[in-house]
């Protein structure tokens, strides 16, 4: 079993506090984001009502264009690939964290989206960056914040996953060109 390390860290667009701001998202409206990469594009909708703060924060570092032009930095074959990294490396983070417990039967399947989270860390605890799964069952502990689940380009995240090395990045460079929020 592998973990999934990220840091809540310093980096682009870092907060200078580490409180979260007051949340905004409407549970019951549905939140699309879209993530087109030079791969093509998948989207996923957000997990409002297990993931309050998490999806809160991440909606808002979309708007705030965080997200566009960094990389996914780690792509395991039949694991996941994990983005939202600023500093390339899974180090770093927006300057602050949210929790956001998962349910103790979480279940990390293909497609399913969640937060990364330093080994250290509280279970729940979320920064920037973020994974999605691509093994039929990652085995993971219900220990990273869900943030939701691929409903479109479930193929172009199995190719980014494919693109793996022996040291976990990919064999390519894959960008997130722009990242999208919308809702319904």
């Amino acid at each position: 079993m592998a973990a999934l390390a990220g840091c809540g860290g310093g980096g682009k667009n870092a907060a200078t506090t580490s409180t979260t701001p007051a949340l905004n998202l409407d549970p019951a409206k549905t939140y699309t984001v879209t993530m087109q990469t030079n791969k093509g594009a998948f989207a996923f909708s957000l997990d409002v009502r297990d993931s309050p703060h998490t999806t809160f924060s991440f909606a808002t570092l979309v708007r705030k264009g965080f997200f566009d032009g960094l990389t996914f930095h780690r792509s395991v074959p039949g694991f996941v690939i994990q983005g939202g990294d600023p500093n390339g490396n899974g180090t770093g983070g927006p300057g602050y964290s949210t929790v956001d417990v998962p349910p103790s039967d979480a279940r990390y399947t293909k497609g399913v989206v969640a937060m990364a989270k330093g080994g250290n860390e509280p279970p729940g605890t979320a920064g920037s960056q973020f994974f999605v799964v691509t093994a039929d069952d990652a085995g993971l502990p219900p220990e990273y914040a869900l943030l939701g689940t691929v409903t479109s380009g479930l193929d172009v995240v199995e190719q980014i996953g494919l693109l793996g090395n022996a040291q976990e990045q990919p064999t390519e460079r894959v960008v997130i060109e722009k990242a999208t929020l919308s809702e319904g």
